[in-house]
């Protein structure tokens, strides 16, 4: 009789950082729990990985202190999204590792990590940063430095560097499971800022893809206006990978 060994099949996770403090905002409240458009900015960012995929797992780590916070705002405003919580770690390192944890050891798939305070990543972007993961095993969105820029010294003496030599980084960075989790095993080190970083230090290459300018990283109050003029012209997407 033939059998099917479901359990094998690939499973795409996405984990999302709001473990951010927002001291650069001036509020008490961690910005990741402040309204853009009149919807706190993490349950946005989490609707935009829903808008790619139905099927996605969403990992949401948290601070624990935290927890009854959100779940607050969640009573709140309706949200009802399908996700798990891990607690936040000393860092973010420590807090992927803590997601990641809820990824079964044994998962085929790609796991996307983002930052929490980046709500305006686009669907082509998310879909392109798994499905290059899928295919190439690392995936990174990039965007091309528009200014110019200068490389300052330890005695503050500067020179123009060639920009176009340079991107800017983004998120979500998604990466094959399990080199995902084989990087994580390792000890923390403070060169590791971002994902990309722990897997390079295997000795993996990253693919790098066209990532969306719209993708900010809320820090500031000034970009906080800036994600309130992009939270009123746009409306949610879709695409083919809508039931994946």
């Amino acid at each position: 009789m033939e059998t099917n060994n479901f359990d094998n099949r690939p499973t795409d996770y996405a984990i999302i950082l709001g473990g951010g403090k927002g001291l650069r905002m001036g509020y008490d409240v961690p910005k990741q729990f402040l309204p853009v458009g009149g919807i706190p900015i993490l349950m946005r960012t989490i609707r935009r990985f829903r808008e790619y995929s139905d099927s996605l797992k969403i990992i949401l780590v948290l601070p624990a202190s935290w927890h009854g916070h959100w779940q607050r705002l969640c009573e709140e405003y309706g949200f009802c999204e399908d996700y798990e919580i891990a607690d936040g770690g000393e860092t973010r390192f420590h807090s992927i590792r803590n997601g990641l944890s809820l990824v079964p050891d044994d998962a085929v798939g790609v796991v996307a990590v983002h930052d929490g305070v980046r709500p305006f990543p686009s669907v082509e972007v998310i879909a392109r940063c798994f499905e290059t993961a899928r295919n190439e095993g690392t995936a990174v969105p990039v965007t091309e430095v528009i200014e110019t820029l200068r490389h300052v010294d330890e005695n503050g003496a500067s020179v123009t560097v060639p920009r176009g030599e340079y991107r800017s980084v983004q998120t979500p960075q998604a990466f094959d499971i399990q080199l995902h989790k084989r990087a994580y095993r390792q000890d923390y080190s403070e060169g590791f800022t971002d994902d990309a970083s722990v897997v390079e230090s295997l000795g993996r290459s990253i693919t790098l893809v066209a990532g969306n300018r719209e993708n900010i990283k809320i820090t500031t109050p000034f970009d906080m206006c800036v994600a309130e003029a992009l939270a009123a012209e746009r409306k949610p997407q879709r695409t083919p990978h809508g039931d994946r």
